[in-house]
């Protein structure tokens, strides 16, 4: 379905019940609010991931404001503070109380560009594989480590002046590093990628990199689970430890053998440390 949020409409999909049977009464359960990575990219990603949490919580899915099924809107909207208020809106028009927020890579920029604008309304956040500031050299070396030389040098070519010719190329050579086994094969074309988005946002001299959140997340309270895979050369690990440590209430947790798919190098891992950290975030009344 698509909901019009702040004046634009986002696909929106929903994933489980908000209320179950238990004997004589209807219990809530906790909803967790899905933010996909990107920009540029959609929610289908997180389908996977997400579906293995449905018996346990209402997952919703979203698409952000110039991604995937959404509406483009106007490109001047394409902000982490635009995309932190749609999640704001978005939970005031479902009625969404306290939601955990679940955001990867970019999508955990957005959760935490909205967890800084709103502190108190979170009842807990899920960060993976993201950053509180870009540190780009940092982004550059682990490609290179991890990569070599040519990886780096793509990784470099793209970052620092983003093109569609050199998206490309990053597709071509730095993609496949994002995982250490094998992705589902269909994972890309099973995904909607809207390019412009990602390059009015991506780079130094973009938003991406303009943005640090690490002195304002002192202010957000709410449990965290941080999340980031040993060998991941988009968003390091340091960037989680970052995060973990500006964080008042977090707990960190760095994956082995993982690199920025979690749930494709360690989806048993992954899942069982979502699980429970929504089984032990309580729940807000």
């Amino acid at each position: 379905m698509r909901i019009e949020v702040n004046g634009a409409r986002l696909f929106v999909d929903i994933e489980g019940p908000k209320l179950v049977p238990d004997g004589p009464f209807m219990r809530e359960r906790h909803t967790v609010l899905a933010l996909h990575g990107g920009p540029g990219a959609d929610h289908s990603i997180l389908r996977p991931l997400m579906h293995r949490i449905s018996d346990l919580a209402q997952v919703i899915y979203v698409d952000h404001r110039g991604n995937g099924r959404s509406d483009d809107g106007d490109p001047g909207d394409w902000t982490l503070a635009q995309w932190a208020d749609d999640v704001r809106t978005l939970c005031d028009i479902l009625g969404v109380d306290k939601p955990i927020v679940y955001g990867a890579s970019f999508g955990g920029v957005v959760a935490q560009a909205y967890a800084t604008r709103h502190p108190d309304h979170p009842g807990a956040l899920i960060l993976a594989c993201t950053a509180a500031r870009t540190d780009f050299e940092v982004i550059y070396a682990a490609f290179e480590r991890i990569g070599g030389t040519v990886a780096g040098r793509v990784a470099r070519d793209y970052w620092s002046n983003p093109t569609p010719e050199g998206r490309q190329n990053y597709f071509d050579v730095c993609l496949p590093l994002y995982a250490r086994t094998v992705p589902d094969p269909h994972m890309m074309q099973r995904m909607i990628v809207k390019n412009p988005v990602a390059m009015h946002y991506n780079g130094p001299q973009n938003e991406q990199g303009r943005f640090d959140f690490h002195d304002a997340l002192t202010q957000v309270h709410c449990p965290a689970m941080v999340l980031a895979g040993d060998t991941d050369p988009i968003m390091p690990a340091v960037f989680g430890e970052r995060i973990a440590a500006a964080l008042p209430n977090a707990e960190y947790h760095l994956i082995e053998g993982a690199a920025h798919l979690l749930e494709t190098d360690k989806p048993a891992t992954v899942v069982h440390l979502i699980r429970e950290f929504i089984k032990e975030t309580p729940y807000a009344t």
